[in-house]
């Protein structure tokens, strides 16, 4: 769909911005070294995006990975050590504004440049000679631009993956103070419900049993819209919003590691 991430504009209110994104600049990333690769992709004239590849073997499939909103690319480095030991490639993207990023956050840029650094994430690996399969998954607020690229290209990825995501940002303006963002939208879904809807591809979605940032309802709507015959529901109990990784790290890697390997 050209040009989708247009139908976000409506939600590029400041009050909104405020509240979703915190970005903050990145003055103690690591060099780069045998298994961590910093890249900065151009997503318009004068902006590029700062990214984290943790690597470990250049056959493994990989996954683009998009953060959650107060987050940085360079702080995944134990994560990213957890992933390439289940034979996992993880390619962490920033947003505008964060890290060493260029420009200023908002919901329509956020999922503009998403496409721009499905190119460069594709093209990185190409060049360094990575050769697994690709994966997508967003945290959070990366949910958006995960669910945004595997809605659009659903021949480029084996798989999404979502944690602690949302579909519909109206179910959650109130905790903004926003409800409606826009008079004339009130009472309409945002378009992230409509791109969940067109997603057949195999999917893995994990939720906290307590998240009180995204209720668990939100994962459960992204669950039963996705189209996928292929489709899976994993609640992490006790879990909330930020623990869901550290709460029970054996259940959450044993699941995106079996989902990985059934899918490359």
């Amino acid at each position: 769909m050209k040009d989708s991430w247009k139908e976000y504009e409506f939600l590029d209110h400041p009050l909104l911005i405020s509240s979703l994104f915190y970005p903050r600049p990145d003055y103690y990333a690591e060099p780069d070294s045998d298994h961590m690769l910093h890249v900065d992709l151009p997503v318009e004239d004068g902006i590029s995006i700062s990214c984290e590849l943790y690597f470990s073997d250049k056959n493994d499939p990989c996954i683009l990975y998009f953060h959650g909103n107060g987050e940085l690319a360079s702080e995944y480095g134990d994560v990213g050590m957890v992933f390439s030991g289940a034979g996992i490639n993880l390619f962490v993207a920033d947003y505008r504004g964060y890290g060493r990023s260029g420009g200023r956050p908002t919901v329509s840029n956020m999922l503009k440049d998403s496409h721009e650094l499905l190119k460069g994430f594709k093209s990185t690996l190409a060049k360094r000679g990575f050769k697994g399969s690709h994966f997508i998954m967003g945290r959070s607020l990366g949910s958006a631009s995960a669910i945004e690229l595997a809605a659009n290209y659903p021949a480029e990825f084996k798989g999404l993956i979502i944690e602690s995501g949302f579909c519909d940002i109206t179910d959650l303006l109130g905790q903004f103070g926003l409800s409606p963002v826009d008079a004339q939208r009130s009472g309409f879904e945002t378009p992230g419900l409509d791109r969940v809807r067109q997603i057949a591809m195999a999917s893995l979605v994990i939720h906290g049993e307590f998240d009180s940032i995204v209720p668990l309802a939100e994962g459960e709507k992204i669950f039963h819209n996705l189209i996928s015959t292929d489709k899976r529901m994993v609640v992490v109990p006790n879990a909330d919003h930020n623990s869901v990784f550290m709460e029970d790290t054996d259940l959450y890697m044993h699941e995106l590691g079996d989902f990985v390997k059934r899918n490359k």
